[in-house]
């Protein structure tokens, strides 16, 4: 039964790449809620930094391998906390990439044993505010794609997706916690 506890606790951010997550989850983590970062952005930095090849442009599947780890490492991590914990993405983001990438059979293995809260905020396409840098070489194109694929892959393994409104950092996450329930406060 703590299992289940814990998985209703885990809030996942997911959605089209440069749609305000990562805005959101600093908006969230300014009012005390603890925040996971993106696996994959953590992960490119790194391999920029030492000059490795693990990146989305260069050779994806170790990068995917490794955020699959990384999001299974974040989320026994997260079990310290108390309240809601928010994730910049995740496991379910990883799986379903690499899955597609290789067509390795990882995404319902692996989701199914380690889950967030029933309800996943997904961020839409935002071409008003998609930007490309260092870390995001991709363009609007492969964003709205990764977003479908995932629209479709988060029905699949049993979330109710919630689609997150384009509008300011702040008023969007007074929608998550009211749509959560606010029961789980933060740590401020």
């Amino acid at each position: 039964m703590k299992g289940h506890l814990l998985q209703n606790r885990f809030v996942l951010i997911s959605g089209c790449s440069g749609g305000g997550k990562s805005t959101l989850l600093a908006e969230l983590a300014a009012r005390g809620y603890p925040v996971v970062e993106e696996p994959g952005r953590r992960i490119v930095t790194d391999e920029l930094a030492s000059g490795g090849n693990a990146l989305p442009w260069v050779d994806p599947a170790p990068l995917l391998r490794r955020a699959v780890d990384v999001a299974l490492q974040d989320i026994e991590m997260a079990k310290a906390h108390s309240g809601w914990v928010f994730f910049d993405r995740g496991l379910i983001d990883a799986a379903s990439a690499l899955e597609a990438l290789t067509g390795e059979p990882v995404l319902h293995k692996i989701c199914s044993v380690h889950r967030y809260h029933r309800r996943v905020f997904v961020t839409p396409p935002w071409p008003e505010i998609y930007v490309t840098d260092s870390e995001r070489r991709h363009g609007f194109e492969a964003a709205t794609a990764e977003y479908q694929r995932l629209m479709e892959t988060l029905p699949a393994l049993g979330y109710d997706v919630i689609g997150l409104p384009k509008l300011s950092p702040s008023v969007r996450a007074d929608f998550v916690l009211t749509t959560l329930g606010g029961c789980l406060t933060s740590t401020a």
